[in-house]
């Protein structure tokens, strides 16, 4: 399956041989290997991880020209994933996102996104300069949030948009849902595209076939994962994978080097040295025991009155091609609560923090980190909660519609960029945006930088507020005002 030896960890395997020296060192960082660190943060983290904490040296290799260790650890991810090549990011998926978008787009040139993409993603589309194009994911009234994009929407824009350069793809979501990416890849190359995918949710997949498909093997051409986010490398440690062809490899490392520190982690690269070599020697049974777990507890949830947890039953739904079980989103409404209570009760009274709620929903994610004991606990928590609560409120209603996406007359950049002044959103109606508005759930934007506000968005914005809906993006945090683009 694999080219190379995928039980090699050769920038863990460098570093330990500089710590197995004892090496004096007379460069930075200035704690000199603990020595000069106080115990109060020492004590609780020890020594040893302080000991590889180092800076560029032949023997570590760099990450800004790679010919040593992290050369090697890069040709081994790409091996594992099956891309040409394989960046480390050590500024996290957003900054892979951000220098994906930057390789493939300039100033001017269209890209296709979908409307509930991270905050990534508009970053990069600011720094680039590049004109979005949105496309409207499909949206579950039942559960309250967004599913993937259709091929045929995917289509259809490019056909709306001939000169757009490149499609970005969410694959899968946050929640675990995956598009037909297969079937997209095929349709953005039939018409000469470029297709990124942000599959910061999806590290794993591919290791597994009881996962979706991964995007490397659906035929894409860059995509960045969160491998901090499911398998075990530390936070803030990422993969950007990239197939040659349509891509320049050599234009990726370029942007890669303009974005990241000089002064890169190397316990951080060393953690995603060895989590590639765990997913990829170890991963189909580490998934399994994670899947099994997962699926267990998605059973004895939906056994509890007013929770409801999705699973394959709604295989087949608009933008639901394929679903990854590991993540376990629990639908709330039921019980008349939100889900930002259920988190908060969670939290505060059996000590168990999610991944994230909305209004709607709450969402673990499962791993192979899990065990049934911590999965028991989860699950008699929240037979508790609904013990207490259910048949006590009335239900949530359903999800509002969202207006339609906005006339575009600026960038994001150039709103971005603009001088702005704020004024009561009320009286923003026919003025340019030059902030975010979002509802959650279910995440997507209701007004972007470079959009004109319409009275639709005001009154939508107003109806969320009167159901105590979440709306955020604003610099007033309770979105009474917002900043516009001054156009004169």
């Amino acid at each position: 399956m694999y080219k190379m030896d995928q039980t090699q960890t050769p920038i863990f395997d460098a570093l330990m041989e500089y710590h197995n020296r004892d090496t004096v060192p007379f460069h930075v960082p200035g704690h000199k290997r603990g020595d000069g660190m106080d115990n109060k943060f020492k004590d609780f983290v020890g020594s040893n991880i302080l000991s590889i904490d180092v800076t560029v040296f032949k023997l570590v290799d760099s990450l800004h020209h790679p010919t040593g260790p992290i050369k090697k650890a890069m040709q081994l991810a790409a091996d594992a994933y099956g891309s040409d090549m394989a960046f480390i990011s050590i500024h996290g998926t957003s900054g892979a996102i951000q220098a994906m978008i930057m390789s493939v787009v300039k100033e001017g040139d269209k890209i296709i996104i979908p409307r509930n993409v991270h905050k990534s993603v508009t970053a990069g589309i600011i720094l680039s300069g590049a004109v979005p194009v949105y496309m409207q994911p499909e949206i579950d009234k039942n559960i309250g949030i967004a599913h993937g994009v259709t091929p045929e929407t995917v289509e259809r824009t490019i056909k709306e948009n001939p000169d757009a350069k490149a499609v970005l793809i969410i694959n899968p979501t946050y929640y675990g849902v995956a598009t037909d990416i297969k079937r997209i890849a095929e349709i953005v190359h039939s018409y000469d595209k470029i297709l990124i995918v942000d599959e910061a949710h999806g590290p794993h997949l591919g290791f597994n076939d009881k996962l979706p498909i991964s995007s490397m093997q659906a035929g894409a051409d860059i995509c960045a994962q969160s491998t901090h986010k499911i398998i075990g490398s530390m936070t803030q440690s990422s993969f950007l994978q990239v197939r040659a062809g349509r891509v320049d490899i050599n234009r990726v490392q370029q942007v890669m080097n303009l974005l990241q520190t000089t002064s890169p982690s190397y316990p951080l690269m060393a953690s995603l040295d060895v989590a590639r070599m765990q997913i990829a020697t170890k991963g189909k049974e580490l998934l399994d025991r994670a899947i099994e777990l997962a699926e267990y507890t998605r059973e004895k949830i939906n056994q509890i009155p007013g929770l409801y947890c999705f699973g394959k039953e709604i295989l087949g739904q608009p933008g639901v091609y394929a679903l990854d079980p590991t993540k376990i989103t629990v639908t709330v409404r039921g019980l008349g609560l939100t889900g930002y209570e259920v988190d908060q009760i969670l939290a505060d009274e059996y000590h168990i923090q999610m991944e994230l709620s909305d209004l709607y929903n709450i969402l673990a994610v499962g791993s192979f980190g899990d065990t049934k004991e911590k999965m028991d606990k989860f699950i008699d928590a929240l037979k508790d909660i609904s013990d207490r609560y259910y048949g006590t409120r009335e239900v949530k209603g359903e999800v509002l519609d969202i207006p339609a996406i906005p006339k575009q007359v600026l960038t994001p950049r150039q709103a971005f960029n603009a001088k702005k002044w704020s004024l009561p959103l009320h009286d923003s109606i026919g003025k340019v945006s030059g902030e975010f508005l979002l509802a959650y759930p279910p995440g997507i934007p209701i007004v972007c930088p470079g959009e004109i506000i319409t009275q639709e968005i005001v009154d939508y914005v107003q109806a969320l507020k009167d159901a105590n809906l979440y709306v955020q993006g604003t610099e007033d945090p309770d979105v009474n005002f917002i900043k516009v683009v001054d156009m004169e």
